[in-house]
């Protein structure tokens, strides 16, 4: 455990709960605070996380309000609105974006120096609308983009072709959405091109192949959420995960949300590439070398964010 390490968990619905509950099992943090605009939603949460804190190693949980998040490393934010029956995608992330508007700025009064790791959808268009709102560098302001996905992406990969998952070495990039795209020039299993490790064991990697296991990937929160109504675990896991790399400084390689710069010719929007993640936040963006095609595809994703954002109102290039 980091003792002194706080986290402060803006959002006590279904995933911000069940993240603040496995980053308590975790032994990461020494305090985590549960804020909520419903109190007793967040006391309740705090209390019930809180009495599961003797089975696990000492953490203190408990709730309190946006000012708490002072000397917090991290605030991640989980809040945000349910889409309507009717509602447009435009008239949802505009909502989601007013909600965020108080959140960022409260918390960036309280807490200048701490990072925003943003998870509410649409991630991408959210973390952009964070980083403006927040006026914080761009190394600060990062999302919970592909990371989970890229999870999906290995998952999918170990089972259909029978090796552990920590032997799979594959990204989704792009949009957290339905524009993401998995870069299968970069893919690699036991350290060989998947091609390679296919023709090794005489196993079919076909292009319809990949396509199935890129549709299943992009699909599964549509196939989770059909049977259950919502995802909570795997997302509370991969923050869990971005919260670890930033509070042990480990300058882990993550697909978070974070501002392009140039990277394949694209500016001034937040989707995912491979980053270096730390205590500091995002250190490095990594452009890894991609087929003209999948460069295409990430442009094409990114145009799409771009177009969510113009509907904001919000500068798309630094003033």
């Amino acid at each position: 455990m980091n003792r002194g390490t706080k986290v402060a968990v803006v959002g006590a619905g279904r995933v911000g709960s069940t993240f603040a509950y496995t980053l308590s099992a975790s032994g990461l943090v020494h305090d985590i605070v549960v804020i909520d605009a419903d109190a007793d939603r967040a006391e309740g949460e705090a209390m019930d996380i809180a009495h599961a804190v003797p089975f696990h190693r000492p953490v203190q949980v408990r709730a309190g309000d946006l000012a708490d998040a002072a000397g917090a490393v991290v605030t991640v934010i989980t809040a945000g609105a349910a889409q309507r029956p009717g509602e447009t995608r435009p008239a949802l992330l505009q909502r989601n974006v007013e909600a965020l508007r108080g959140i960022v700025e409260e918390v960036v009064y309280a807490n200048p120096g701490g990072l925003l790791l943003v998870a509410t959808n649409p991630v991408d268009a959210l973390t952009f609308a964070a980083l403006r709102l927040s006026g914080l560098p761009s190394a600060k302001v990062l999302g919970s983009g592909t990371v989970l996905d890229s999870a999906r992406l290995r998952a999918e990969l170990a089972t259909r072709y029978g090796v552990d998952p920590r032997n799979v070495h594959a990204y989704v990039l792009g949009e957290h959405g339905d524009t993401e795209l998995v870069p299968w020039s970069t893919t690699r299993l036991a350290n060989m091109r998947l091609q390679d490790y296919c023709a090794l064991t005489g196993s079919s990697c076909t292009a319809a192949d990949m396509e199935q296991v890129a549709l299943r990937v992009r699909d599964a929160a549509y196939e989770i959420i059909r049977r259950k109504g919502a995802t909570n675990f795997a997302i509370a896991a991969a923050l869990t995960r971005i919260v670890e790399a930033i509070v042990r400084d480990e300058s882990s390689v993550l697909t978070v949300s974070t501002l392009l710069q140039g990277q394949y010719g694209i500016d001034g929007v937040c989707l995912s590439l491979p980053a270096v993640v730390g205590r500091q936040g995002v250190r490095h963006v990594l452009p890894i070398p991609l087929a003209e095609e999948e460069e295409q595809a990430l442009r094409r994703s990114a145009d799409v964010i771009r177009q969510a954002l113009q509907s904001l109102g919000l500068p798309l290039q630094d003033e």
